[in-house]
């Protein structure tokens, strides 16, 4: 869809993010006619898109074993069903690659420019908002939307805000802001001891709630991150922190279940006797990981033979193999969330246009809004699908007061 413009009509964007941009461009391409401004109160566009997936900028998602999006999406996942029939993954892959930006699709379903750096997303959404002649005015810090009443339409694509006080200005409905995706701090030695391992297929879980996880889990200095580990925060981003990130957690390291667990630890007794328990590793453990759970279960017993455990002593370690027990002493001693739980009401908005129930021509697109994903691609396609569908908005509505 493309639409004329008798007259000049304009949209600000405030936010030079990743909606931001998307937005713009796509706007202008279905109506070359308005003129588009993006205002970014820093002094640098596309800063997170830069540091994200390690730079490599993990953009979008096959969603190939999604079958259910509250899964991926802890919140906004009923909107983005319905706003994907817009826009989805599929389009966003495509819409990629037909911008000259080529994807490939990692085993775990992952998507990421085939150059494995970030900047091939970045330089392609700034040649393309060069090319549709977007302007970009960095340094602007907007308090009131007073201060665009020149614009026919304005988008909020301001990301995630750390306080609620970053989004009373707009005087909607805003769900109390708070940090999503971060890595859990443990005060254990022996356990930190051990940064650097990855254990594949990890389970985890919030004890006293449906809240849980699996996926590889890492060992770090200050704790333990990971997919598992960021999804579980994702999942309890709430909870987490109504508790002051201080909530028990437990671990199933061997992602089986304890029947299963046991039956194996049984069959090693019967079939090894003589081996000793540090020197048979079951369910392909780190070795140093290992030695830390068999110590945790069984203290000096960790050097006997298989077949001299008792009763008790592989209940023990049953339990620390699938049942293993730890407290979160707080986030990690660095800011490195860069996901938010919480934004603009979801009841604020339209479902179908993302303008705002109360000030007409007024949207919202990406991470201000109270959508959130998991890791893995999930929270880019949140940003490219809802600033399209702001975009062809725009797009309808302006086509409405050109008639």
């Amino acid at each position: 869809m493309q639409v004329n413009l008798s007259f000049m009509m304009r949209t600000a964007i405030i936010g030079g993010g990743a909606a931001g941009f998307f937005c713009a461009i796509n706007l202008k391409e279905m109506c070359p006619g308005m003129e588009v401004t993006i205002l970014e109160r820093s002094q640098r566009v596309l800063a997170k898109v830069e540091v994200s997936g390690g730079g490599r900028c993990n953009c979008t998602n096959s969603f190939a074993d999604v079958r259910d999006l509250s899964a991926v999406y802890p919140r906004g996942h009923r909107l983005l069903k319905r706003l994907f029939k817009v826009f989805s993954p599929n389009d966003a892959y495509r819409w990629w690659e037909q911008h000259g930006v080529r994807l490939v699709t990692q085993p775990d379903h992952c998507v990421f420019p085939a150059s494995q750096d970030s900047h091939s997303i970045i330089d392609c959404l700034l040649n393309e908002a060069r090319r549709h002649e977007v302007k970009v005015r960095l340094g602007e810090k907007i308090a009131s939307l007073d201060q665009l009443s020149d614009y026919d339409y304005v988008v909020v694509t301001t990301g995630g805000q750390p306080r609620t006080e970053g989004l009373q200005w707009l005087g909607l409905d805003v769900e109390q802001p708070v940090p999503s995706l971060f890595t859990f701090r443990i005060d254990d030695a022996q356990l930190t001891s051990l940064m650097g391992t990855v254990v594949e297929g990890v389970h985890v879980l919030l004890p006293g709630t449906k809240l849980r996880a699996e996926g590889p889990l890492l060992v770090t200095h200050w704790g333990m991150s990971g997919p598992a580990i960021l999804r579980l925060s994702s999942y309890g981003a709430r909870l987490l922190a109504d508790s002051g990130y201080r909530h028990p957690f437990s671990v199933n390291w061997t992602g089986q279940k304890e029947a299963v667990v046991s039956e194996e630890l049984s069959d090693l007794t019967v079939q090894q006797p003589q081996k000793l328990l540090l020197n048979l590793r079951p369910f392909g453990l780190p070795t140093r990981l290992w030695d830390y759970l068999t110590r945790k279960a069984l203290g000096g017993r960790q050097r006997s033979p298989w077949g001299s455990l008792n009763k008790k002593e592989m209940n023990r370690l049953v339990n620390v193999l699938t049942n293993d027990q730890y407290q979160i002493a707080g986030r990690a001693p660095f800011k490195d969330e860069f996901v938010t739980c919480g934004g603009i009401s979801l009841s604020a908005v339209n479902p179908a246009t993302l303008e705002s129930r109360t000030r007409p021509h007024l949207y919202f697109a990406g991470e201000v809004l109270d959508i959130d994903g998991v890791t893995g691609g999930f929270n880019f396609q949140a940003a490219w699908t809802t600033a399209y569908v702001v975009a062809q908005s725009i797009a309808d509505a302006a086509t409405t007061n050109r008639e």
